[in-house]
């Protein structure tokens, strides 16, 4: 059997792992979009010439990891983020005492800007643009965190305020709806620091006010880079929360 594909051959790997790369690359490739359902196992194994038990298996490591979603008696769809409950699928704030009621989000600013830096860290060439968006967190109507999210311009041409606007802030699900850009994943970094002046004049804090700094970096396929947020947080009433499996 010979298995045709227009990426890097995924040679020397179990017959799965290799129909699990070619499944993915339909993804990267957008044959299959965020909410839309895949082939069946049959159809799959029909196109790959290969046991629909491999298909399966494939199939079950791409749920496992979250970038495909198993429905019984529907099929299998493409993961995406505006099917989620949660609209912000990253957020680690929480209040303190009572339950997050409210989670509201106010855009303050948004700009086409030249950062090197930024443009490297999202392995962007030299001299390519990077938007730079401004905006407020508001958890039970209380103003706690301060944001800048930096995005590559090349991935998200024609973004505008009102584009923001229009998902209602909702990054993530505007980025998959609107630019087709699915994030899979976020590492971040946290650290106690004093407020800079631009996030405590947001938060009306004090200029020296301890916040919490988030710094996020988030993938799509490929772990490709596509999005820098630096959150800063008043944790005086709240705290960072987590969910960890085995």
């Amino acid at each position: 059997m010979q298995i045709q594909s227009t990426g890097e051959s995924p040679a020397f790997q179990p017959l799965y792992r290799q129909i699990k790369t070619l499944i993915t690359q339909s993804l990267v490739s957008g044959e299959w979009r965020p909410g839309e359902s895949i082939p069946s196992e049959i159809e799959l194994a029909s196109r790959y010439s290969v046991s629909q038990g491999t298909v399966r298996k494939a199939v079950g490591e791409l749920a496992e990891e979250r970038l495909l979603v198993r429905q019984q008696g529907k099929g299998t769809f493409v993961a995406s983020h505006a099917e989620e409950r949660s609209q912000f699928p990253f957020l680690r704030i929480a209040p303190d005492g009572e339950g997050l009621r409210e989670l509201t989000a106010r855009l303050l600013d948004l700009r086409r800007v030249r950062d090197s830096a930024s443009a490297r860290q999202l392995a962007l060439a030299p001299g390519s643009g990077v938007y730079v968006l401004k905006r407020i967190l508001e958890l039970n109507g209380q103003a706690v965190c301060y944001e800048e999210i930096r995005l590559p311009a090349p991935l998200f041409k024609g973004l505008t305020a009102a584009v923001v606007l229009e998902h209602e802030c909702m990054l993530y699900s505007m980025y998959e709806t609107r630019f087709g850009v699915r994030v899979l994943q976020a590492e971040e970094r946290v650290k106690a620091v004093e407020a800079p002046r631009e996030a405590s004049a947001a938060l009306d804090l004090a200029a020296d006010a301890p916040v919490l700094q988030i710094e996020r970096v988030a993938f799509t396929y490929g772990r490709q880079p596509t999005e820098l947020r630096r959150s800063f947080c008043d944790t005086r009433a709240y705290h960072y929360r987590n969910t960890t499996t085995s």
